[in-house]
């Protein structure tokens, strides 16, 4: 580098010419001769005087080194060379060591052919007098050269001055050269452990490949494999649960596994002959479900005992104890079902004895309620009906005053939403009077409500171990005593009653019954109320036929003919009887307990022979006014009104075809009045 360098300066006298091109016009031409490094004509802003250390010059040094270590180490970079075509060394040499006169002559000659020679190029140059005249550009020459340092030769003195700066280039040089050295052997090193990592990494490919194929390879042998290793094996776990684990729900999980196994062994014997895993796997599975059974037959003996304990809540036990473990009476009626039978029955002996005696305990709270008490006094024609209070044991004892043929407020027994029953405490304690639908209602609500209760544990406990035919006879042996006992509470009930608006209550309500166990869905109880109604319907008819048979027997015994003397001719008015109020009020609670009643009802056929009773007792009535028609018409005219009046809020088409019945006959004797 310093011998280009010296080379550039050995050339300053021919060089100076282009230096001295500043002060022309024309732009300044690059040299065309280019060599490895930066001399001081390439630098601009530098004299070629100028010896001081460029950092430009240090970092091309640097980055020709770099390259050139980098092409050493097999770098695939493209590498720049360029040919020196300036003059040998040599020849510097001795030109710089030569006579100075001669030196002198050889830069004059040079500078005289560097500026006599014009090539044609130069003629082509377009000249830039940046925006002035001649005769301004002629003037600007002398203060443009002040700018301009004009090169001298250097003497041998001031060589000797500048080589301890060339000295020090060239240890700045050779440090360089050694750092890069350094750099060139962490390269290679890096380079070598590149390839290292590279290795190791195709190793780890390679491994993961065979890995993966091994993987998959196990995969699809375990998939072949898994089920029939399941089916030859039992985990210790699974034997220690069943022998001595707490029966819970992961309780029933094993089990149900237990059972699968059980099911997939006796499935492979059949097909499969000779296979050791099989015949290994059979008797610890024997064993294991006949431990199964064992638990599972202790457990639910004990919740069947726990039902005959003072004060229980059988539903709790029944939710609790058995709806979460009814899979395991499905496991015991499989594989032992003989003992499954035997325990079904034990519950079912210990659930009908457990109804009895509750809905026998209710029964006698329910006897304790005060009822009226209407006997055949309280019929339509007895004109002194007196006023009776007793208790469901048929023991006689006053009571507040009632009326037989007045609705009331006792239709709000059948309206009302209240689905839950009396309690046993309460009933005990009430101390008014009731009618006999109270307890009627009371009793056959408890009744279903636990029936439909039963009817639903036994579906979903027992099914499907037993079809729902089996499970519709196990209901009715459960609840037979507690049905029989409802039958003898309503035969009670009706004895010798004659309240025929409670009994038509007691109907309705029983209607109602039927139509939530169908809503229910629960069709075993349905016998039990059929046979309430084929007692009710039957003590209905025998009521209206005795209202029917008191007013036939009220018209015989009225006079075939009118009175003669005046004073008893003074007493009759044309006011309606007090058997028409009597009938009005009972048709009135008949037609609002009817209204959505058929006309194949028996209560229907029933009224009309009562209202047929009660014309012919109000025609014949109406002859006690004589040869006096006015009259006569009147008093039937008063009579219809007042018994439209009555029945005038009642809805229905069994109202409505009684109350154009009776507006027919009232307008008939309209003109009368």
């Amino acid at each position: 580098m310093w011998l280009d360098r010296l080379a550039g300066q050995s050339s300053s006298p021919s060089s100076s010419q282009p230096g001295s091109r500043a002060y022309s016009p024309t732009p300044r031409r690059t040299p065309s001769g280019l060599g490895p490094y930066i001399t001081s004509q390439q630098r601009p802003g530098l004299t070629p005087r100028s010896s001081s250390l460029s950092l430009a010059s240090t970092e091309s040094s640097a980055s020709s080194f770099l390259a050139s270590s980098k092409r050493a180490n097999g770098s695939t970079l493209k590498e720049s060379r360029t040919i020196y075509t300036g003059p040998e060394p040599v020849e510097i040499l001795e030109k710089l060591l030569g006579d100075d006169k001669q030196n002198t002559l050889s830069v004059t000659k040079l500078a005289t052919n560097s500026v006599s020679s014009i090539s044609p190029e130069d003629l082509q140059i377009e000249f830039d007098f940046g925006r002035l005249s001649v005769r301004e550009l002629a003037l600007s020459v002398e203060s443009a050269s002040e700018g301009v340092s004009i090169y001298r030769p250097q003497a041998a003195e001031e060589y000797e001055r500048d080589k301890a700066k060339f000295e020090d280039l060239h240890r700045s040089i050779r440090a360089c050269d050694e750092v890069l050295s350094s750099v060139e052997t962490n390269l290679t090193s890096f380079r070598n452990d590149l390839a290292t990592v590279s290795a190791d990494i195709e190793t780890l490919q390679a491994r993961s490949t065979t890995l993966n194929v091994r993987l998959g390879n196990r995969k699809a042998v375990e998939k072949g494999l898994g089920p029939v290793v399941d089916e030859l094996s039992v985990s210790p776990t699974v034997v220690s649960k069943i022998t001595e684990g707490h029966i819970d729900e992961a309780w029933v999980k094993v089990v149900a596994e237990i059972d699968r196994r059980a099911i997939a062994y006796k499935k492979n014997t059949s097909s499969t002959q000779g296979n050791k895993g099989l015949q290994d796997l059979g008797p610890l599975l024997e064993k294991l479900v006949l431990k199964a059974i064992e638990r599972i037959r202790d457990f639910l003996v004990a919740q069947i005992k726990a039902l005959r304990s003072p004060h229980i809540n059988a539903q709790i036990i029944q939710q609790q104890n058995f709806i979460k473990f009814k899979d395991l009476f499905s496991f015991l009626h499989k594989h032992h079902a003989q003992l499954a039978d035997e325990i079904c029955q034990a519950y079912m002996n210990t659930m009908r004895w457990y109804y009895n005696n509750q809905f026998m305990r209710y029964e006698n709270a329910l006897k304790k309620i005060k009822l009226h008490s209407l006997d055949k006094t309280d019929v339509l024609g007895n004109e002194d009906t007196s006023r009776k209070g007793t208790v469901l044991s048929s023991s006689k004892i006053s009571g507040p005053p009632h009326d037989a043929f007045n609705l009331g407020r006792r239709i709000d027994l059948l309206r009302t939403h209240s689905l839950s029953a009396l309690s046993s405490y309460l009933a005990e304690e009430d101390q008014s009077t009731h009618y006999l639908e109270v307890p009627f209602r009371n009793f056959n609500l408890a009744l279903i409500d636990n029936a439909t209760a039963e009817y639903t544990f036994l579906a979903s406990f027992f099914s499907p171990a037993l079809n729902y035919s089996t499970i519709s006879r196990h209901f009715t042996y459960i609840y037979e005593p507690t049905f029989q006992l409802g039958q003898t509470l309503t035969k009670n009930l009706l004895g010798d009653t004659y309240d025929a608006l409670g009994v038509l209550l007691a109907v309705r309500l029983n209607q109602h019954f039927q139509f939530e166990l169908q809503r229910r869905k629960i069709p075993a109880a349905d016998g039990y109320l059929n046979g309430t109604a084929m007692l009710l319907w039957p003590r209905l008819q025998f009521i209206m036929s005795a209202h029917c048979d008191s007013v036939r027997t009220l018209t015989t015994a009225l006079p075939t003919r009118p009175p003669t003397s005046k004073t008893e001719q003074g007493k009759l008015s044309a006011a309606p009887h007090v058997c028409t109020q009597r009938f009005g009020q009972l048709l009135h609670g008949v037609l609002a307990l009817s209204t959505e009643a058929g006309d194949d009802e028996p209560v229907v056929t029933s009224l009309r022979r009562l209202r047929s009773e009660m014309e012919a007792f109000l025609t014949k009535y109406s002859a006690v006014f004589g040869n006096d028609r006015r009259k006569r018409e009147r008093f039937l005219y008063n009579n219809y009104s007042l018994i439209l009046t009555i029945i005038s809020d009642t809805h229905g088409k069994l109202a409505v075809e009684e109350q154009e019945h009776f507006e027919g006959l009232k307008t008939a004797f309209q003109e009368a009045a």
